[in-house]
C-alpha cells in the first residue's frame, strides 16, 4: 500500500499542472485575484465617490435654502440650461438621453405647506440601475436636512426650543449593551465565509489528482500494469486514497498559510486595528481543531473523488463528472451561511455543513466540544464507509473496464 502511495506521489509531483494546481494557485494566483478584485472594487467605489452628477431642478425658488445647498455641493452640478424642463416626463426624458443624471420636482407649496400643517412630496428622478454611484443617498441626506430645519423652525415659531423638541421628537432613546466581545462579533460575520473558502480547496486538492490516479491510468494503459503487481486491489486503492488525501491537505494547508501570510502583510500596510485584535486570540488550538474538522472531510472528498474517478472512460468524461460534485458540495456550504443557521445537537450530524459551522464558531470562540466530537464522528464513519464503497468498487471489472 505504501509503495503505491510512494509512486503515486511521486508521478504527481513530477506533473507540472498537479503542482500548478495544488501550490501555484494557492501561493501566488488566488492571493493575486484577490488583491486584483479588491483593488478594482475600490477603484470602482472612489470613482462613483468623486463623481459630478449633473442635476435639474423645477420649482427651485420654493426651497431657495435647499436650492442653494445643492448648487454648493461638491457632488453635484447644475445642468447648463436649468430652466429647460417644466415636468417630470421631461426629466425622465432629459436622464434617458444623458443631458443630466438627476431631476428633483419641488411642489411650490413647499414652504408654506407646514404652516397648515400639511405634507409635500418631491419628486427625485434618476436611473436606479446606477445606484453604486450614491446618487440617491447623497440627495436623500440632503433633502432630509432641508426637511430638519424647517421642522426645527417650525417648532421654535409654536414656542419649543431646541431641548423640548428633542425631547418630544425623540422621546426614548434605544442604546445597545452587547454583550460578545469583538471576536465573537466579527466572527459571526466572517467566520461564515472561511468554510466557503476551505471546503472548496479542500475539495479541488483531491479532484484534480484524482482524475489522473483513475481515467488517466486507463487511458495511459498503466492500469493493468498495476493489477498484475503482487498487491491486493484493496492495498492498491488505499494506496491511491492516501496519495489524494495527501494533496488535499496539502493544499488547504498551502492555501491556508499563503493567505495568512499575505493577509500579515496587508494588515502591517492598512490601518485594520479591530480586526487585527478580534482574531488574535485565536490560538493554535483552534487552527489545530479546525485541521482536524477538514481530515475526515479531506477524506470524504477523497474517496467520491476516486471512486468517480475509477469509474470514468477517460480524463474528459472524468471532468465532467467532477463538475457536478462541487455543485453538491457548495450547497451544504451555503446552507451554513443562512441566517439563525446554527451548531446544534441536529446539524452537527448534516455532512459538510456541520464542519461549516464548527469552523464558524471556532472563530468566533463559541465552539462547544461536545458539538466537535459529534461532528468527528459522523464525519469519519461517513468517510470509512465511503472509502469501504471505494474498494468494492475497484474489485468490479465493469467499472475498471468499460
Amino acid at each position: 500500500m505504501f509503495e503505491v502511495y510512494k509512486k503515486e506521489l511521486k508521478e504527481l509531483l513530477r506533473d507540472k499542472k498537479t503542482l500548478l494546481f495544488v501550490v501555484a494557485l494557492p501561493v501566488i494566483v488566488f492571493p493575486i485575484l484577490f488583491a486584483v478584485m479588491a483593488f478594482l472594487t475600490s477603484q470602482a467605489a472612489l470613482q462613483a465617490e468623486q463623481k459630478v452628477h449633473t442635476y435639474a431642478i423645477i420649482n427651485g425658488e420654493f426651497a431657495p435654502d435647499f436650492t442653494d445647498t445643492i448648487f454648493y455641493h461638491k457632488s453635484f452640478k447644475l445642468f447648463e440650461r436649468g430652466n429647460a424642463f417644466k415636468t417630470i416626463e421631461e426629466l425622465k426624458l432629459a436622464i434617458k438621453r444623458g443631458e443630466i443624471d438627476m431631476g428633483i420636482y419641488i411642489p411650490k407649496n413647499t414652504e408654506k405647506a407646514l404652516d397648515n400643517y400639511e405634507t409635500t412630496t418631491w419628486q427625485v428622478v434618476f436611473n436606479d440601475a446606477k445606484s453604486i454611484n450614491f446618487l440617491y443617498q447623497r440627495i436623500q441626506k440632503l433633502v432630509q436636512d432641508y426637511s430638519d430645519n424647517l421642522q426645527k423652525n417650525k417648532l421654535i415659531q409654536l414656542g419649543l426650543q431646541l431641548k423640548q423638541q428633542q425631547a418630544i421628537l425623540n422621546p426614548i432613546i434605544v442604546k445597545k449593551v452587547d454583550t460578545s466581545d469583538k471576536r465573537e462579533n466579527l466572527g459571526e460575520k466572517l467566520g461564515g465565509f472561511l468554510p466557503y473558502l476551505l471546503v472548496p480547496l479542500v475539495l479541488m486538492g483531491a479532484t484534480y489528482p484524482a482524475i489522473d490516479l483513475g481515467a488517466g491510468e486507463k487511458e495511459r494503459g498503466t492500469l493493468e500494469t498495476l493489477l498484475l503487481t503482487p498487491i491486493t486491489r484493496t492495498q492498491l486503492v488505499l494506496g491511491k486514497f492516501l496519495t489524494l488525501l495527501t494533496t488535499s491537505i496539502a493544499s488547504t494547508l498551502i492555501t491556508v498559510s499563503s493567505m495568512g501570510a499575505w493577509i500579515a502583510l496587508a494588515l502591517s500596510f492598512t490601518d485594520l486595528d479591530i480586526i487585527a485584535s478580534a482574531f488574535s486570540r485565536l490560538v493554535l488550538l483552534d487552527l489545530i481543531l479546525i485541521f482536524i474538522l477538514l481530515l475526515p472531510l479531506a477524506a470524504i472528498f477523497s474517496a467520491i473523488a476516486l471512486a468517480i474517478s475509477i469509474y470514468a472512460r477517460s480524463f474528459k468524461e472524468a471532468q465532467n463528472y467532477m463538475a457536478p460534485l462541487s455543485i453538491v458540495v457548495f450547497f451544504p456550504v451555503m446552507i451554513s451561511l443562512m441566517p439563525n443557521m446554527e451548531l446544534t445537537s441536529k446539524t452537527a450530524f448534516i455532512p459538510i455543513t456541520n464542519v461549516s459551522l464548527a469552523i464558524k464558531e471556532i472563530v468566533k470562540g463559541t465552539v462547544d466540544f461536545t458539538y466537535i466530537g459529534y461532528i468527528f464522528i459522523a464525519t469519519v464513519i461517513t468517510a470509512g464507509l465511503l472509502l469501504l464503497f471505494c474498494v468494492r468498487w475497484f474489485t468490479k471489472e465493469h467499472v475498471l473496464f468499460r
